[in-house]
């Protein structure tokens, strides 16, 4: 019960701030989308544990944001490869996943998709790695030193 009341409560904060519209019908016609989203969520059968929204979330605003900042930081390092493109240099490479849920890993191999000039080419259960294409050999360096996969650890929570 308490995973329908923390996704309903995130769904409904998140649809109140995004629409921004007040009036009667509209909210009528956001708290039946709400419903219908908990609804389908139920009949898949995949709210539980491990994918509580209330789990992690307190933690999201500061992920988010430091996410942000490396995607603007990995844009400006695109942008001077594009305009020198000796210095483009693929590389495919493994990372090792260190997140203990599937929701860890998979927000793992999202944001490393997300920062530009890497992508998660490979996620597949069972495995303990990351197949990932970098640009350049710094951007390769950069996955392997590992500060967005402890970021990650973090925000996952203790085991």
């Amino acid at each position: 019960m308490r995973y329908f009341i923390s996704l309903t409560t995130l769904l409904a904060l998140l649809w109140l701030g995004l629409s921004g519209v007040y009036k009667p019908l509209i909210l009528v016609l956001g708290a039946l989308s709400v419903g219908l989203v908990v609804w389908l969520t139920e009949r898949m059968e995949v709210l539980g544990a491990e994918h509580d929204p209330a789990s992690f979330s307190w933690r999201l605003p500061s992920y988010w944001l430091w996410l942000v900042g490396q995607i603007i930081l990995a844009n400006w390092s695109v942008a001077r490869v594009v305009l020198n493109p000796q210095r483009v240099r693929p590389i495919q490479l493994c990372v090792p996943i260190t997140q203990h849920s599937a929701v860890g890993k998979v927000t793992y191999a999202n944001s490393i998709t997300l920062t530009p000039g890497t992508i998660t080419t490979r996620l597949q259960p069972g495995t303990s790695y990351l197949e990932v294409h970098a640009l350049t050999a710094d951007t390769a360096d950069d996955l392997r030193g590992g500060e967005m996969a402890e970021r990650v650890n973090r925000l996952e929570g203790p085991r």
